[in-house]
């Protein structure tokens, strides 16, 4: 079906004369004739009969005019939901972090930009800095933040974006609590480390070998950040852990942050994404939405 003569058609029913179509769409009422005339030849059937100056829809047309209806306005739907989707406003927004900034940087994030963007579909996978970059990689993910310091692939593009810091952190009473202490006396108290392959044990053991001190050796080892902070907590010995993550335990005085006589370890958080990929508009809406916020 010539779908041009069906909207030619549809503006005549709805003005009720072919110079009011002609006027509405600015062609000249000759040329909608002609294309009203090529619709009834091809559809087989008569779609107006005349009526004082004007038409009216014989029952072909009325029934012609009402599916008419529905195709434009389905298609003038499809043209706003497309705009939308082009202003990032609708679509599906695929995230992946590490652990840190899933828990304690994309949630604020994520619910300002459900403010200006609730149509969009928010989805978040989170895990260890290869299983993001696995997702990244796959397509699993538009963007992902990543805390730590970690060797790239050239097919990823990292940006830093926010610097945290490792805290040596031991219960309030702990002996160690007060004061500065070298690395080699808190080597000697019980240490909860995790698991090998995190980027917080490895950034412990490279403090110790570039102090040229002999590192501390597990009371116990844990996976995950929470745990090894609630063993903390417990009293099962000194951690090295995120500042982000012990500062509401420091401040509310379950954990006592020990002070050393080196600077702290920097804990970088990066954001990446695919290297000549560009981004879905929903993920470019959420990035301008960011701006400010720490990446």
């Amino acid at each position: 079906m010539n779908l041009h003569a069906l909207r030619l058609f549809r503006e005549i029913a709805v003005t009720g004369t072919v110079s009011g179509a002609a006027e509405r769409l600015n062609i000249s009422q000759p040329a909608v004739t002609i294309q009203l005339r090529k619709l009834e030849k091809e559809l087989g059937f008569a779609l107006t009969r005349p009526h004082g100056r004007g038409i009216v829809m014989t029952e072909a047309g009325s029934w012609l005019f009402a599916q008419a209806d529905r195709l434009f306005l389905l298609e003038a739907d499809i043209d706003a939901q497309c705009e939308a989707y082009r202003r990032g406003e609708r679509g599906d927004l695929k995230l992946a972090a590490t652990y840190l900034p899933a828990n304690f940087m994309l949630p604020a994030w994520i619910g300002s930009f459900r403010h200006s963007s609730p149509e969009v579909k928010v989805a978040v996978a989170s895990g260890n800095a290869q299983a993001v970059l696995t997702k990244l990689l796959h397509y699993e993910a538009d963007i992902a933040w990543i805390g730590g310091q970690h060797s790239l692939p050239p097919s990823i593009i990292s940006l830093p974006c926010y610097e945290d810091e490792l805290w040596f952190v031991a219960p309030p009473d702990h002996r160690l609590a007060a004061g500065v202490h070298s690395l080699g006396e808190l080597a000697k108290e019980p240490f909860i480390l995790r698991e090998p392959g995190s980027f917080t044990r490895e950034a412990l053991f490279s403090l110790y070998r570039t102090a040229g001190v002999t590192p501390p050796q597990p009371a116990v080892q844990l996976d995950g950040p929470q745990e090894t902070i609630r063993a903390a907590v417990e009293g099962l010995g000194i951690t090295i852990a995120s500042r982000m993550e012990v500062q509401t335990y420091v401040d509310a005085g379950l954990l006592a942050r020990l002070e050393t006589n080196v600077p702290p370890v920097a804990n970088p958080i990066s954001r990446c994404v695919r290297a000549g990929d560009p981004l879905p508009p929903a993920a470019v809406a959420f990035l301008n939405a960011l701006d400010g916020m720490h990446c």
